[in-house]
């Protein structure tokens, strides 16, 4: 147990005017970052790369791109998987082709990725807020229900960074009201509900390979689904609304991956296991270590579940005496990027006029509990015992800290 009468010290951190907020140095040399990051073999990028080169195609759906959208769909145990230049238009292009004609909300939670209403908008449609369950942060067929009335076009069910969103209920909820469902999964690409790979739930699912994601493509992204005639559509609409070589048979866009994007995420993919035993190293040492951080809890994966481990999420309790803001400030300060997750709730800053939303009680008490930490690749367990320990320090010393900042009006 500490407390301000023996407080605790960190390593270069001794006294008050060793934080680096108040002129001390960094307790790290390099930044720690929340994203992923990863790196694999460059031979085997390199080795990719030489077949759509040696083959002359390098976009359009070339070599690696099937191999790619073959080897996604073995993963998901999906029928149909399609690549695409971003996570972003996964999301557009099946509210897209998915939308009930003549409808216009789709209902989605307000505790999400900041910019997941615009891509909304960007579909034509416009954004309605549910709550999320307090204890799971993630939406549910109780906070959806409410909101669904004729003008109801789709529900776009967000898995939380932690676990997984009750997808049977969900699922029960939008085949009796008739409603698409579209998972936005791109925080669960790894992960299984009751042992069935998520992918393979809704009507679609959507996922990013951007380099802060699991799987690296520098940029991308893919839907899944079971569902011949949508996968039909959405190869069309990727590709200017092209089938063959001339024919135009829907509305369409450019959104296709590139090949090199593509080799970069079959050698993630190469290095996939390998990769998962490395992040469940690090959340293993952070829930080592952070059963000693007073005032902050660890949030934990299902573990009866297949777990990717990629992203790791504390609570700041009651008890934790600092702000989220001040504990930012002070974390950035030491070259620990940490970030508040889902802050602010979208409800308080979504640009679409016409935002309608439920009553947000819970998600408002939500705002500002909940920090992203550094993990992915640039992490090394080392630096997760250093950070443990200067949670501790500012722990014990939050009543000096509180002071100092005050005084210098930081």
């Amino acid at each position: 147990m500490t407390s301000e009468n023996h407080p605790v010290k960190c390593g270069a951190k001794n006294d008050l005017t060793d934080l680096a907020l108040f002129g001390g140095s960094a307790l790290f040399d390099k930044f720690l970052s929340t994203s992923n990051l990863v790196k694999p073999s460059f031979d085997v990028f390199l080795d990719y790369s030489k077949i759509f080169y040696t083959q002359g195609q390098y976009t359009n759906r070339g070599p690696l791109s099937q191999m790619l959208e073959a080897r996604l769909a073995k993963l998901h145990d999906v029928k149909h998987c399609l690549v695409l230049s971003g996570g972003f238009w996964a999301v557009v292009l099946s509210l897209k082709c998915l939308a009930l004609t003549g409808r216009k909300n789709v209902i989605l939670p307000s505790y999400t990725y900041r910019k997941l209403a615009d891509i909304v908008s960007w579909a034509g449609l416009s954004p309605v807020f549910c709550e999320v369950d307090a204890s799971t942060l993630a939406m549910s067929a109780e906070t959806v229900a409410p909101l669904i009335d004729d003008n109801t076009a789709a529900i776009l069910a967000v898995h939380p960074i932690v676990n997984q969103c009750p997808v049977d209920d969900l699922e029960t909820l939008a085949q009796s009201r008739k409603i698409p469902l579209v998972f936005d999964s791109v925080e669960s690409t790894y992960e299984t509900v009751n042992g069935r790979p998520i992918g393979s739930f809704g009507d679609a699912e959507c996922f990013s390979m951007h380099a802060s994601k699991l799987i690296n493509g520098f940029e991308g992204g893919y839907v899944t689904t079971n569902n011949t005639e949508l996968a039909n559509q959405l190869y069309a609409m990727r590709a200017f609304g092209f089938v063959g070589q001339d024919e135009v048979v829907t509305f369409g866009m450019n959104a296709k991956l590139n090949e090199v994007h593509a080799a970069m995420a079959l050698a993630c993919l190469d290095d996939l296991d390998s990769q998962i035993v490395r992040n469940q190293e690090r959340y293993r040492t952070y829930y080592t270590e952070f059963s000693t951080v007073p005032g902050v809890r660890l949030l934990e994966f299902d573990e009866a579940e297949r777990c990717g481990y990629k992203c790791v999420v504390i609570e700041l309790l009651e008890s934790w005496p600092l702000s989220s803001e001040v504990t930012l400030k002070l974390l950035h300060a030491e070259k620990v990027i940490a970030r508040a997750q889902y802050t602010p709730p979208l409800h308080h800053v979504s640009a679409s006029s016409e935002v309608r939303n439920a009553e947000m009680v819970v998600t408002n008490s939500l705002a500002g509990k909940y920090l992203l930490l550094p993990s992915g690749h640039t992490v090394e367990c080392a630096d997760i015992n250093q950070i443990a320990e200067l949670l501790k320090y500012i722990a014990s010393n939050s009543k000096g800290i509180i002071a100092e900042i005050n005084g210098r009006s930081l």
